[in-house]
């Protein structure tokens, strides 16, 4: 009898450990978020990721002012961007978020001319919530992001 119990022990055990190795490998259900840690230029970016089924089904990359309000939605900064560096928040963020998606996080994310800084920062913001991910840690994660 004690020697069934021991095998059943051991199994279990087993079962356990295989299961958490194979989830720590994977991307865990559920919404993470990692934020610059301080605003750049009067802006906080943020990527905001949804896994479902072990895959990202969702990417928001974007930046806020201490108001809240969404730098892609902000019309006079977009128009003023475009004419002076040759794209803008709404293009560039969709672009990175596209990216990620995409490559599940395992492809390399290419760099839009004019937004090399947004582009940095992405990078910086994508490891930190894909580690989130990997970890089932939906807490925000705060991320130095100068560079």
């Amino acid at each position: 009898m004690k020697r069934i119990l021991g095998i059943i022990l051991s199994l279990l055990l087993a079962a356990g450990l295989l299961t958490s190795c194979g989830s720590e490998e994977g991307l865990q259900d559920g919404y993470y978020t990692a934020q610059a840690a301080e605003f750049n230029h009067g802006w906080k970016e943020y990527v905001t990721i949804l896994v479902k089924g072990g895959d990202i089904i969702s990417v928001e990359y974007n930046a806020e002012n201490p108001s809240g309000f969404i730098k892609s939605w902000d019309n006079s900064y977009m128009q003023t961007m475009l004419h002076i560096q040759g794209t803008y928040p709404n293009e560039y963020t969709r672009y990175y978020a596209g990216q990620l998606l995409e490559g599940q996080g395992e492809g390399k994310i290419d760099a839009i001319a004019g937004a090399s800084t947004s582009h940095a920062s992405f990078q910086i913001l994508a490891q930190a919530v894909l580690e989130q991910a990997r970890r089932g840690d939906s807490s925000i994660v705060i991320v130095d992001t100068n560079h």
